[in-house]
C-alpha cells in the first residue's frame, strides 16, 4: 500500500474548513480554516496548502439536501471543486457530506466550547468529519 495523503474542504461562502489526512494511519486532522468572500477564496491560500501538503487527492464536501437531491450550494461546491482541479490539475473528488457541520457542532458543544457559531466556525471540524466518513468508505 502506498502513503496516499489527502486535503479536505467543507465549502462555504464566508468560511471554508480545510483537512489533511493519510491513508496509512486513516488519520485526518483539521487545519486553519480558509475565509471566503460570497464563496471566492484566496486562491494563494489553496496554492500553498497544496504544496505544503502535497495530497494525492483532494476532497471537497458536497452539501446535499436530506433527500439527496442538489442545492445552490452543492452546485457552488461542484464548482469550486473543478477549479481546484483546473488551476492546479489535482485529482479532486466530491463526498457526501450531510449533517458533517450539524455533527461538527455537536463535537464542539460536547467538549464545553461556545455556541457562538460565527466566531467561533467549525468548517475545519466539519472537513476533518468528511475526511474520517471517506476513510470508512474505503474498502481494505
Amino acid at each position: 500500500m502506498t502513503t496516499t495523503s489527502l486535503l479536505a474542504f467543507d465549502y462555504g461562502t464566508k468560511n471554508i474548513g480545510v483537512a489533511c489526512g493519510q491513508t496509512i494511519t486513516r488519520s485526518a486532522n483539521a487545519l486553519a480554516p480558509l475565509k471566503a468572500r460570497d464563496g471566492v477564496p484566496d486562491w494563494n491560500q489553496i496554492e500553498q496548502l497544496l504544496t505544503e501538503w502535497k495530497p494525492d487527492l483532494v476532497l471537497v464536501g458536497l452539501p446535499l439536501n436530506m433527500d439527496g437531491s442538489e442545492s445552490e450550494l452543492s452546485t457552488r461546491a461542484r464548482k469550486f471543486a473543478n477549479r481546484i482541479h483546473g488551476r492546479f490539475g489535482v485529482k479532486v473528488d466530491t463526498v457526501d457530506e450531510r449533517l458533517s457541520s450539524f455533527e461538527a457542532k455537536g463535537e464542539v458543544i460536547r467538549q464545553g466550547g461556545s455556541r457562538d457559531y460565527k466566531n467561533n466556525p467549525v468548517d475545519s471540524i466539519a472537513a476533518r468529519i468528511i475526511l474520517e466518513g471517506w476513510f470508512e468508505q474505503q474498502t481494505g
